[in-house]
């Protein structure tokens, strides 16, 4: 794979791979693919934030937070998302960064299950924008 997959996941799908009990969890695949390699991680600092803020919010266990933010911290692509680059487009402002930082990092794809994003038909200025499932199904066809 000569480019590699480049790919920004909302806060929800980090939310939903803390908080899901089955292995097979879409959302929890596609950070272990993360991990592995296969596809580069965008994150900007705003992004983190949220994510730790929600997940200590839903009292995910502080080692699994601690864990996360020293993986994003090692490997992670961070995006430095400028204010005046952050479009009023949806919304929740939150919204609006990570569509920034999937734009500002160059992503191939944003993966969401964020209704108000669903304003964006699937697709913004040439970021694809799915679930976690159809995501895998990008991810599995790469590796064959």
């Amino acid at each position: 794979m000569t480019n590699p997959i480049r790919a920004v996941l909302d806060t929800n799908v980090f939310i939903s791979a803390a908080l899901s009990k089955s292995e097979s969890s879409p959302t929890r695949e596609a950070l272990e693919r993360w991990k592995r390699g296969e596809f580069v991680l965008l994150i900007c600092t705003p992004l983190a934030e949220e994510i730790v803020e929600k997940l200590r919010d839903r009292n995910v266990n502080e080692d699994k937070v601690v864990d996360l933010i020293e993986a994003l911290a090692a490997l992670a692509e961070w995006v430095e998302v400028p204010p005046e680059k952050i479009e009023d487009l949806l919304s929740d402002p939150d919204d609006n960064v990570i569509v920034a930082c999937a734009v500002e990092g160059k992503a191939h794809y944003l993966v969401t299950y964020d209704p108000h994003i669903d304003a964006l038909n699937g697709e913004y200025k040439g970021v694809k924008i799915l679930k976690a499932v159809p995501f895998l199904g990008v991810l599995r066809d790469e590796k064959q």
